[in-house]
């Protein structure tokens, strides 16, 4: 159903990682390879799938370096008991392999168009139009990788951007129209136009965004992007 990269990249095992313990439902798994940033992550598929994955130092601090069996309820309570905290989990969506090939062979609106340093007067009045909050939730910049915009009336009213995740064909995107344009139909046009530009150049796109965040979801869902599961990984606040 879903891209190989997308598969390969958060289901097969690497060549640093170890297998502690767990079932089918749920699995632990030691890499010696995750950064520090990245130090616990767990990942929760759209099945019902949990897998985690922790450094050995991490295993040890939880006790689960021993092989001896837990429950995704137990992990949990261990997690509280050693003090780890997660950051919150996102969701991941992505484009399934039938509405890629939709996808490619769709032109690109008249209203959006890629931006560059050209853009930079009008990329500036966008975010002076746009709230800290959104902008921080949304994470769209003019020099990332690949950026794109919807115009209205002459006016920057949608940006999406993105870059390569975590060195790897994954391509992370954000979005973000402003409140007076917004039910128009510019961040499905965008996040369409721009994960055009991704796969033709190798990458998949990822689209994240926090659980909560129901105008985001109803966004990956107009898009034509379907949910993987959500991933959460350890608060930078964490004393793991």
């Amino acid at each position: 159903m879903f891209p190989s990269i997308v598969s390969n990249f958060w289901l097969t095992p690497s060549p640093t990682s170890r297998f502690l313990c767990g079932d089918g439902a749920f699995s632990v798994i030691s890499d010696t390879a995750l950064k520090e940033s990245e130090r616990l992550t767990v990942l929760t598929t759209a099945d019902g799938k949990t897998r985690v994955r922790l450094t050995p130092a991490v295993a040890a601090s939880l006790g689960l370096d021993d092989g001896q069996p837990v429950d995704e309820a137990g992990f949990r309570q261990r997690l509280e008991k050693t003090g780890i905290s997660l950051h919150g989990a996102d969701n991941l969506f992505y484009f399934a392999d039938e509405d890629r090939q939709a996808l490619l062979g769709e032109p690109d609106d008249p209203s959006v168009l890629p931006l560059t340093e050209a853009h930079a007067q009008e990329f500036k009045q966008f975010e002076e139009a746009a709230s800290e909050q959104d902008l921080e939730d949304a994470y769209v910049e003019l020099d990332h990788w690949a950026v794109y915009g919807a115009f209205e009336d002459g006016r920057l009213a949608a940006v999406a951007s993105m870059y390569p995740w975590n060195d790897t064909p994954l391509a992370d995107l954000g979005v973000l129209t402003l409140p007076s344009y917004r039910g128009k139909g510019h961040a499905r046009r965008l996040v369409r136009a721009i994960s055009r530009h991704a796969l033709a150049r190798g990458f998949e796109p990822q689209y994240r965004c926090q659980l909560d965040n129901h105008a985001s979801v109803a966004t990956a869902g107009s898009a034509g992007l379907t949910r993987f599961g959500t991933w959460d990984i350890v608060s930078p606040d964490s004393a793991a």
